[in-house]
């Protein structure tokens, strides 16, 4: 605690045989967070690129692979200097900021993986009406939602935590995530309710509405031709694969923080690679590999570069 300034620092105690493995840890790091900004940054500028790709599904796309690169820039760029630093610090400030972003980025693909479920779904079970319904002014809502409604409720759990008095200083972590609610004295009963209301809105409801309208998608195709289930093969497929990948990454976030007094500082490490790993490459390398029209056009582009 600096009493001068007012500002209380936070130790984050999540690394393993750093003094040992510091500069392969740094290129390790530093190597998978350009091949993320890369990835996905490719994937967004092919969707701009080409007017065949500006459709509800590939636009959604563009927006969960352009939250993959403000993720990834809100966590790598600090872990890189903790990485070549002594310490391991951060202030509660910017502890609270880089908490706020990770949760507000997270949840907001949640909601963009749901309004992709309900455009698969008006797509495949209500075909003649998907012109009339997702219109552009629909995509922009949808846009708009995914990205304020979780930046506003996450704004307003800032707001009830920045007043909370800290009596603990180190986290068991790599960067702030739900732990920081181990550093308060007291818990905040509050902030506890307001937390469950958080989780129903934009974490339980979006859950049950993607599970509703996938298995609307299944009986639809099951029950119709074999070019149906074809098209819903190709396009849901994807979708699904990638709603895995981030159910994974929200396990392993729960389970790092209700049990981290818990687990092994290794298993902790490693756990909590998963969450800043492979979510933000796997989209990618998914919608890259598996949607037709985007896997065209990437390899066309890479045989463009190739034979420059």
């Amino acid at each position: 605690m600096d009493d001068e300034l007012n500002v209380s620092y936070i130790s984050l105690d999540g690394h393993v045989e750093l003094h040992k493995f510091r500069y392969l840890y740094f290129v390790i790091m530093l190597t998978v967070y350009i091949l993320i900004i890369c990835c996905n940054s490719t994937i967004v500028c092919l969707i701009w690129i080409h007017k065949n790709l500006h459709e509800p599904m590939y636009i959604f796309i563009a927006a969960l692979s352009l939250n993959s690169v403000l993720y990834s820039t809100n966590i790598y760029p600090k872990l890189l200097i903790d990485i070549l630093f002594e310490k391991q610090i951060i202030s509660f400030q910017a502890c609270l900021f880089q908490w706020f972003i990770y949760y507000s980025l997270a949840t907001s693909d949640f909601l963009l993986l749901s309004a992709m479920a309900y455009d698969r779904y008006v797509s495949i079970c209500n075909p003649l009406h998907y012109p009339t319904i997702m219109r552009k002014t629909t995509i922009k809502v949808f846009l708009v939602t995914a990205w304020l409604v979780p930046a506003c409720e996450f704004a307003v759990a800032v707001a009830l935590y920045a007043n909370i008095k800290l009596c603990h200083f180190n986290l068991k972590g790599l960067f702030c995530n739900s732990s920081i609610y181990t550093l308060q004295c007291v818990h905040s009963v509050a902030l506890s309710i307001y937390g469950v209301f958080v989780l129903l809105n934009i974490g339980l409801f979006p859950m049950l509405f993607i599970l509703f309208t996938y298995t609307r998608i299944l009986i639809i195709s099951y029950r119709s031709c074999k070019k149906v289930r074809r098209k819903a093969a190709q396009t849901c497929l994807p979708h699904l694969l990638v709603l895995i990948s981030f159910s994974c990454f929200i396990t392993y976030d729960v389970i790092v923080v209700r049990l981290e007094s818990d687990l092994p500082k290794l298993a902790r490490l490693i756990m909590t690679l998963q969450m800043i790993l492979y979510h933000p490459l796997f989209n990618p390398i998914i919608y890259g590999l598996k949607m037709k029209e985007i896997s065209k056009h990437l390899k066309s582009f890479l045989f463009h570069v190739k034979s420059h």
